[in-house]
């Protein structure tokens, strides 16, 4: 069996490198349109050969789709008008737009939509890791939409991954994400750009940059390429978590600006509650 990956990032790189070694397929086909990214992929042995999307439909029983989440709305009904009895694996962080695009594809059956939990902020074949996946969460939306057989050969290669599992629906995937994932990035974002308007007038400031600065404005380092689209995609779910976010940054700029440090504290206080969650 050949598998095929659209897309030789860090999810598409990291996939490829577990599956080479599993040897769960007998070949690795690259699917990349970026001549670069194609040869760091060949060179570092992220897949066994780069082939247009079309050519490697025809070799490949499995295609994996890691592309910006626009990008697979715009080739997933394609791509499945071409399909026959291939799965079409989606692991794209937003679902709500891509399932609704194809909702009504006679070949719905053939597509599993997932979401691998993991990732770091590098891009790019380079920033492939092996046990990228291990132990984090794969996340199916809508499986039961999926035909059973490629709802089982995805399953597959998630357990070749090492993942562990779990089931939701469309919208409550892409409200959770939003929480989780989407306003963290855009937190990073923002606190970037905070610090780097401040360095204009005072070059110092990162000589005293700790780390707790740099674990938290990590992700400012993540592609925009990715993450524009991310944020189009789940615009609404985004725009509902910020407008909280704002809200509990000018609670905190109240309390500090009327110096109400007995207020301040309750809010840090209330705050420590995510250590019952998150250990």
């Amino acid at each position: 069996m050949n598998i095929a990956i659209v897309g030789i990032g860090l999810i598409g790189g990291s996939i490829g490198i577990r599956l080479k070694e599993t040897q769960f397929a007998q070949k690795i086909i690259g699917v990349e349109k970026n001549e670069a990214n194609q040869k760091k992929a060949l060179q570092l042995g992220l897949v066994d050969e780069i082939l247009p999307l079309e050519e490697a439909l025809k070799q490949a029983k499995i295609i994996i789709l890691t592309i910006p989440v626009d990008a697979i709305v715009k080739i997933l009904p394609g791509l499945l008008d071409k399909v026959t009895d291939q799965v079409v694996i989606d692991m794209g962080s937003t679902k709500t737009n891509i399932l609704r695009t194809i909702a009504d594809h006679p070949k719905r059956g053939r597509y599993v939509a997932a979401h691998p939990m993991a990732g770091t902020e590098y891009s790019g074949p380079e920033a492939a890791v092996p046990g990228l996946f291990k132990e984090k969460v794969m996340v199916y939306v809508e499986a039961f939409k999926s035909d059973e057989d490629a709802f089982e050969l995805a399953d597959a290669v998630t357990e070749q991954l090492e993942m562990k599992t779990s089931f939701m629906n469309a919208d409550e995937h892409d409200e959770h994400t939003a929480y989780v994932s989407h306003i963290s990035h855009l937190t990073s974002f923002a606190l970037a750009l905070t610090v780097l308007e401040k360095e204009k007038s005072q070059g110092r400031i990162f000589e005293l940059a700790g780390s707790g600065f740099q674990s938290t404005v990590r992700l400012a380092k993540s592609s925009p390429e990715m993450w524009t689209p991310i944020f189009k995609q789940n615009r609404e779910n985004v725009l509902e978590v910020l407008e909280e976010h704002i809200k509990q940054l000018q609670n905190l700029y109240n309390k500090l600006a009327a110096e109400d440090y007995e207020g301040l504290h309750k809010l840090i206080k209330k705050s420590n509650k995510i250590k019952r969650i998150i250990k």
